[in-house]
């Protein structure tokens, strides 16, 4: 008799774990950052006038929140530019990593199971290596003089006097952007490949189906949960990257992530850098949960 309540609590403590986790690593810093970005900046420590900072007088600290730092969103041009070349650069980013990502995942999980482990370690060895550095690593080799120049040189593309001119360039950030993040494309790509049943391709030939009409068919829809994974795992950081349009970009390349830290750091303006974090945040959430509650109906229509 005393397992059944023991066993609900169990249940409602696994449930509770990942809320409890939401709350204290999500909810509770987005409060706070939320609550700074409807202060006003103010030449103290910190830098920003204190809002809400208590239950008393609920109307009069309500009547203290500012909108003026998401009026100014909407009103520079600055802005604009930098959440929309953030838009672009992660879609073109995205789309490159599933294009360079899937073949490779693709051949991973048709290739004899005694060497996929080996494949799965050579693409999770970058890993082993600061980020940092392999972004640095970039630097030597795409600026002007550097190992690009003189292999292009060497093999007689490049005459001796000329130099690639891919540095500061929105070039540098997609290919740094694309070598950095390609192993959290191809690994949601693998899981999803690895686990296909072949028995359905071998069906489809046998139905006469083309190999490459099957894969259309019957391979790449099957696959689509690890597309989606993969391409959400790659989108969302993208969107918010800052260490590789700042090394590898140039001053044309503007990335919402390079913004708000000039604002935060430079400016100390720490509002308004907090009302672009919540913007960003609300552009790539909003989509997310649609997208969620999309998914659950239409599972839900297919049961």
């Amino acid at each position: 008799m005393a397992a059944g309540p023991s066993r609900n609590l169990g249940r409602y403590l696994v449930v509770a774990v990942p809320f409890v986790w939401l709350l204290v690593f999500f909810l509770a810093p987005f409060f706070i950052i939320a609550k700074i970005s409807l202060s006003t900046t103010a030449i103290a420590m910190p830098p920003y006038t204190p809002v809400f900072d208590g239950l008393t007088g609920l109307w009069d600290n309500l009547a203290e929140f500012s909108f003026e730092n998401y009026v100014w969103l909407t009103s520079d041009q600055l802005y604009i530019r930098a959440y929309l070349s953030s838009l672009r650069i992660a879609f073109i980013s995205t789309v490159l990593l599933l294009a360079i990502g899937y073949p490779i995942a693709y051949a991973m999980a048709r290739a004899p199971s005694s060497i996929r482990p080996t494949l799965l370690m050579l693409i999770i060895l970058p890993f082993w290596t600061s980020f940092l550095i392999r972004v640095y690593a970039w630097i030597g080799i795409l600026k002007p003089e550097g190992l690009l120049t003189v292999v292009l040189q060497t093999v007689g593309l490049l005459a001796p006097n000329e130099q690639v001119r891919i540095m500061n360039t929105e070039t540098a950030v997609l290919i740094g952007i694309v070598y950095s993040y390609l192993p959290f494309m191809i690994l949601p790509l693998y899981a999803a490949l690895e686990r296909l049943d072949n028995t359905l391709l071998e069906a489809a030939q046998d139905l006469g189906c083309p190999p490459i009409k099957a894969f259309w068919l019957v391979t790449f829809p099957l696959s689509l949960p690890g597309v989606i994974a993969g391409s959400f795992l790659c989108f969302i950081p993208i969107m918010g990257e800052f260490v590789i349009p700042d090394l590898l970009g140039g001053s044309e390349t503007i990335m919402i992530g390079r913004t708000l830290w000039t604002e935060f750091f430079n400016n100390r303006d720490w509002p308004l850098s907090s009302a672009v974090a919540v913007v960003l945040l609300l552009i790539l959430v909003v989509p997310i949960v649609l997208f969620q509650n999309q998914s659950a109906r239409a599972t839900e229509k297919g049961r």
